[in-house]
């Protein structure tokens, strides 16, 4: 099921990379699954160049766009129509269970279905100058997009941009993370079977130090997309802003759940299951910190403690069914970064409810974690675990609450839990984030406009508002005779 060797996609090839080869890591048994070719600055130069030159030529953006709309929706189906063969790969280099896998492989197609009816979509407009002009606005897409994916969700994320840039006429070159490499080899696979032309679509795997900057200051790089940390995106857009290229930048969260003493928190139990244990927590917008009033915090610590209790942990291979379990992180020091955050809250004064530990097990495990007795100005309440470990937080007036939950410098995403529509909406008003849930966490969809404030990042994701990353607006003012 797995080769022993994967290459990169360049220029319609498959091709060895010039820094030689990676190891791909099972994080579920911590054994070797597989090596794939490392790109180097000379393979990101050959990439970028394939795809200039599709752009050049006009094969993309000369097309009528419900052409180039009906290639990206076939891509979303051959997705769905090879995801036997995809999810085990997915599920073997990430470590996420097997129905998790394939529930992000779906969400994958739906962005190319989604972006694929859109195509058609993007007009200009005329604007009125009075007689003797006509004056009108059109679209072109910025060339070529450069687009560095995260390692938590290596389909989905690839899918996000790689649609969007596509249904707009833009070429590609997409940097796959090092640690997840493999899956994207069928995005190959399908822009060949779609009918994309060569150099449409690159796909290069390669260090962040070499390949993902190389590609983020190349000149002729167009636009840049990049998902991940703070750190590498202040590089990335320093690199871009010398080149004065545009980028989109999701930087992930501390995301806050402010849960009122009114709320359901039956249903509110469920938000937990799918808001931080989701992937392992491995999510730019999980539920990581709860805000809970205090007149219901030990009753919702008590069930949130329930809930990770309940899970069970194991390599994601052998979990193929929907249920009430969770896979492994990504990798060993992914894990140890999350676990040393956990110790580092203990000794500032939190509580371990349950979890907190590595899990005596071959593989990069942590026990399903809850936190009490957090408080605002604690490391785990400000930065980033991206791991299972869920904190909480207590609060005694809605203006409280606010202030906790904008305490941090993220602004991703925030919910807000009531029955009552009048504080809700004052909340969802008031909370300092791109996108807020009110009483269901990750309400909303591919639909829906999604990206940061603060050092979450800028420009968004998702929806029609994503569209506009990927273009440029071009005036044509004409003067009339007679």
């Amino acid at each position: 099921m797995i080769k022993d060797y994967w290459q990169n996609y360049i220029d319609g090839n498959w091709v060895d990379g010039g820094a030689g080869r990676i190891s791909v890591v099972n994080p579920g048994t911590g054994e070797k699954l597989s090596e794939h070719a490392l790109a180097n600055a000379a393979d990101v130069d050959r990439a970028v160049q394939a795809a200039k030159r599709v752009h050049l030529s006009g094969v993309l953006s000369d097309l009528r766009p419900v052409e180039r709309g009906r290639m990206v929706t076939a891509i979303g189906r051959y997705l769905l129509e090879h995801i036997d063969d995809i999810a085990p790969v997915l599920t073997l280099e990430q470590g996420k269970p097997l129905w998790e896998s394939r529930i992000e492989i779906e969400g994958a197609a739906r962005y190319f279905e989604y972006y694929g009816n859109q195509a058609e979509t993007v007009e200009g407009r005329s604007i009125p100058l009075g007689a003797g002009y006509f004056d009108f606005t059109t679209y072109e897409p910025f060339g070529v997009s450069a687009q560095i994916i995260p390692w938590n969700y290596p389909v989905e994320m690839t899918a996000r941009s790689l649609s969007a840039a596509l249904a707009t006429g833009n070429a590609t070159v997409i940097k796959t993370p090092e640690m997840t490499p493999l899956t994207n080899a069928w995005f190959a696979h399908a822009a060949e079977a779609v009918g994309l032309p060569s150099g449409a679509v690159n796909i290069i795997c390669g260090l962040g130090a070499e390949a993902g900057a190389a590609l983020s200051a190349h000149p002729d790089v167009n636009q840049i997309v990049f998902t991940g940390s703070v750190a590498t995106g202040v590089a990335i857009a320093s690199a871009a802003a010398k080149n004065v290229v545009p980028c989109v930048l999701e930087l992930g969260g501390k995301s806050a759940a402010i849960v009122h003493d009114d709320a359901d928190l039956d249903a509110f139990e469920n938000d937990v299951r799918w808001g931080i244990y989701f992937n392992a927590g491995q999510v730019c917008s999980a539920m990581s910190r709860v805000i809970v009033n205090e007149n219901i915090h030990d009753e919702l610590v008590d069930r949130v403690a329930n809930i990770a209790k309940g899970l069970k942990v194991g390599p994601g291979i052998d979990l193929p069914e929907f249920g009430a379990n969770m896979g492994a992180i990504v990798s060993e020091a992914q894990r140890d970064r999350a676990a040393d955050m956990v110790s580092d809250a203990v000794s500032e004064g939190a509580e371990v409810v349950t979890g907190g530990r590595k899990m005596n097990a071959p593989g990069a495990f942590l026990e399903p974690t809850v936190l009490r007795n957090v408080t605002p100005d604690m490391t785990i309440a400000n930065e980033e675990v991206f791991g299972p470990v869920l904190s909480v937080l207590k609060f005694s007036t809605d203006e409280e609450a606010i202030e906790i939950a904008n305490g941090t410098p993220y602004g991703l995403v925030g919910g807000v839990f009531t029955k009552d529509i009048n504080r809700a909406t004052k909340a969802a008003q008031k909370i300092r984030a791109g996108q807020v849930f009110v009483n269901e966490w990750y309400a909303g969809g591919v639909e829906t406009p999604f990206g940061g404030y603060g050092k979450s990042g800028y420009g968004r994701e998702k929806g029609r508002e994503a569209l506009w990353n990927y273009v440029q607006t071009k005036n044509v003012a004409i003067k009339l005779s007679g």
